[in-house]
């Protein structure tokens, strides 16, 4: 045995020989296995976030739709870092008021982080605008505040809480939110599309105007509508979620929240992107996977072409969603100039099927009529779309049920809803991997079908044809879980986690 001296010696060299190493060789080491560095996304989730981002006191008016003590709205539905997003915020009665930016994540189960906080903003009552040609509604506010996004904002879905300030302990104070992307350009595992475009066609502010609220039908081209206005109350909160945390936030928060809470809690290399720049292909083609998430209805017809140039260019699709690409949605500029701003019904997805022929016939003319979205997404747009049903695994010897433990006839509880896909089209290789019965007003039976097809590039489109998926994979602060046509979502469940994971593991690998 050497002397007590000569090991500590051989010890001290050895840590000294480590020590070298992990600062000269282990940099390179990670460079070669991407699996070793740290992604954006959990060095953004690493940083503390928020106890208090929810709204706790909002008010709507009479008719439930809007909260006029305080609402707003962004100039853009998405903005780079660097460059500059106008907000727009009425108060009635004037009063002052200030606004904190929050980023949504999962930051330890908070699920936002704050990262910016105006103090103190002196309000006006903007004027509600008299419905223009095809009922619309398009705000010409002043701005109230210009924020220019900083370098350091990683690419997340942010909202802007609104909270009036009042002069005594004695009065209450008002809350409600505003809604953008902070959108980048960087190769990214995943692309997150949120479904803004639908989140406005909904959007009933000021008192029920959408285009489903026009005297001349609730399916026809009749109404136009603004992203110039802020959102209300989450459009369905009679019959699908009665959640007061949505005023001014879209639908984000109930249908798409749940899936990006659960992409950054496991650390995914997510960037995330509206409808709108979704018009060409090249943000897609810088991802390895496009997520089409909630309630996808309206798309643009160059988003459809989009969409399809990064399939056959090699990008996987998850549409982790229902009633998607169900009706054309060109967007046309504001009367400002602002492009993008402005949208209606022009007519339905379908190309020459008969539910599609069946829509014209009942609410056109349409000036347009888009392809069929099954030949893209694997299923299509059937009727009735809408319904409740348990999610049934027909398949389960998939690859994308590895882990799961599922058995042939396995039901996830009220996983379908409130609207969903059928009638899978004709590709080769498509398999139909859960398949079953909705119920549209909980009674009348309707077939829904959940697949899967390989791309041209050894890429794949997964469709899992419901709203509600995202219900499934987590339950972020505050959230209130949807239900429609007296069916539900039990929420979290393992199985629907684990094929998300193997859908993911398998196109980012």
């Amino acid at each position: 045995m050497l002397p007590r001296s000569q090991q500590k010696n051989g010890t001290e060299k050895m840590h000294l020989r480590i020590s070298l190493f992990v600062i000269f060789l282990l940099p390179f080491c990670s460079i070669c296995d991407a699996q070793k560095v740290p992604s954006k996304i959990v060095a953004e989730n690493a940083k503390a976030g928020s106890l208090d981002w929810q709204l706790t006191r909002v008010r709507p008016d009479s008719g439930g739709y809007r909260s006029p003590a305080i609402e707003g709205y962004c100039s853009k539905q998405s903005v780079a870092a660097g460059e500059s997003i106008d907000v727009m915020i009425s108060t009635d009665p004037p009063s002052p008021y200030k606004i904190e930016f929050f980023r949504m994540g999962y930051y330890d189960g908070r699920g936002a982080r704050l990262m910016k906080t105006i103090d103190r903003l002196d309000g006006i009552t903007q004027p509600i605008p008299e419905p223009g040609e095809k009922a619309l509604h398009e705000c010409q506010w002043e701005t109230s505040t210009t924020l220019t996004i900083p370098e350091d904002w990683l690419s997340g879905v942010y909202l802007g809480r609104m909270t009036t300030l009042p002069d005594s302990e004695l009065k209450p104070y008002w809350q409600s939110y505003v809604v953008f992307v902070v959108k980048d350009d960087r190769p990214a595992d995943v692309l997150f599309q949120v479904s803004d475009n639908t989140w406005q066609a909904y959007n009933r502010w000021p008192n029920n105007f959408s285009v489903y609220t026009h005297p001349k039908g609730v399916q026809g081209p009749w109404a136009d509508v603004s992203f110039d206005r802020p959102y209300g109350k989450e459009a369905q909160f009679t019959g699908v979620v009665a959640d007061p945390l949505t005023f001014g936030s879209g639908e984000f928060l109930p249908f798409e929240f749940p899936l990006s809470y659960w992409l950054e809690k496991h650390g995914y290399d997510v960037s995330y992107c509206s409808n709108s720049d979704m018009l060409t292909p090249d943000r897609g083609q810088k991802c390895k996977v496009f997520i089409s998430i909630g309630h996808d209805e309206y798309w643009d017809i160059r988003q459809f072409e989009s969409v399809t140039k990064m399939r056959d260019s090699g990008v996987n699709l998850l549409f982790l969603s229902g009633n998607s690409v169900c009706w054309v949605s060109p967007f046309r500029d504001s009367s400002s100039g602002n492009p993008n701003r402005i949208f209606f019904r022009a007519g339905p997805y379908g190309a020459q099927n008969d539910y599609a022929l069946e829509r014209i016939e009942l609410n056109g003319p349409f000036p347009e009529h888009g392809p069929d979205e099954g030949l893209l997404m694997g299923v299509r747009n059937v009727r009735p779309v809408n319904g409740g049903g348990d999610w049934i695994i027909t398949k389960p010897d998939h690859w994308m049920f590895e882990g799961t433990g599922v058995k042939k006839g396995d039901r996830i509880p009220g996983l379908i809803g409130w609207e969903y896909h059928g009638q899978p089209a004709d590709i080769p290789g498509l398999e139909v991997v859960a398949a079953g019965t909705a119920f549209q007003g909980g009674v009348n039976p309707q077939q829904w079908a959940a697949t899967i097809y390989p791309g041209p590039k050894e890429n794949f489109v997964f469709n899992a044809s419901t709203i509600f998926w995202a219900q499934g994979l987590s339950s972020p602060p505050g959230h209130v879980l949807p239900w429609s046509h007296w069916s539900r979502p039990h929420g979290p469940d393992e199985r629907v986690q684990k094929m998300t994971h193997n859908l993911l593991k398998r196109a980012i690998e």
